[in-house]
């Protein structure tokens, strides 16, 4: 199995620690989260990680060689030329994903001990395409799932924005989660991304939302508890230190 990892942000609110190290490299449990991400992904059997790079990408690149790739099949998509957000990163990145079987994204800046081996086990051989981490979490912007787990559209609660290509009774009910920043994503969706958005840079969510209908799009919720830090934030990144020296 393939995976994905976003190492590319710029980690402003992480400012200064991010002022002459990328947030990726940031330390967490005497390890640089990159690394942490990477040892997940290799323990749940994916020998084959793409690793997007833009802020001090030479860092990154430079980590990734010193430590032999961590004994995997590593590419680096390289966006030093311009920051293409999620959907754009995941198309780029496409050379590489694109084919026969699913592959994992992994934000490189969420901490969470999860079981991924049992989401890509819940994944399985089926004929979805994407399935999402996602968890009762308090945030602005929510993911809506049906009854049965399916995406059916996204809100924000702060403006009152809602959007879904579902009618009002068909999201009635509609569960809100915020989603997790790890998803398993088959293939098959390329086509339709190639064609979603006229710029390089888009996010995957609006992707989501608006092919939700068209696309089978799951949410999974770990049946077990599990820590999920986004370190972005001073205080965040405290948090899931405190986390990984308690291990």
């Amino acid at each position: 199995m393939k995976g994905m990892i976003f190492a590319a942000g710029l980690g402003t609110r992480l400012r200064p620690l991010t002022d002459n190290c990328p947030k990726a490299l940031v330390d967490v449990g005497g390890r640089p989260m990159l690394e942490n991400v990477i040892l997940k992904l290799k323990s749940a059997g994916i020998d084959e990680i793409v690793v997007n790079v833009h802020h001090f990408a030479d860092q990154i690149i430079d980590f990734l060689r010193a430590n032999n790739d961590f004994g995997i099949r590593l590419h680096i998509s390289d966006e030093r030329d311009q920051l293409l957000d999620t959907g754009g990163g995941i198309l780029k990145a496409a050379r590489w994903l694109d084919g026969e079987e699913p592959f994992v994204v992994h934000n490189a800046d969420i901490y969470t001990d999860f079981d991924l081996p049992r989401m890509i086990k819940a994944y399985g051989t089926s004929s979805i395409d994407a399935m999402l981490l996602i968890g009762e979490r308090e945030t602005s912007r929510y993911l809506l799932f049906s009854s049965d787990g399916r995406m059916v559209g996204w809100e924000n609660v702060k403006t009152g924005e809602k959007r879904s290509p579902f009618t009002e009774e068909e999201v009635a009910d509609a569960v809100p989660m915020a989603f997790g920043g790890v998803h398993i994503i088959n293939p098959a969706i390329y086509p339709l991304l190639r064609r979603y958005s006229s710029e390089p840079k888009f996010s995957i969510t609006p992707f989501y939302t608006d092919m939700c209908r068209e696309l089978k799009i799951m949410g999974y919720t770990p049946s077990e508890h599990y820590n999920w830090v986004d370190i972005g934030k001073p205080e965040s990144l405290m948090i899931a230190r405190n986390i990984a020296s308690a291990h």
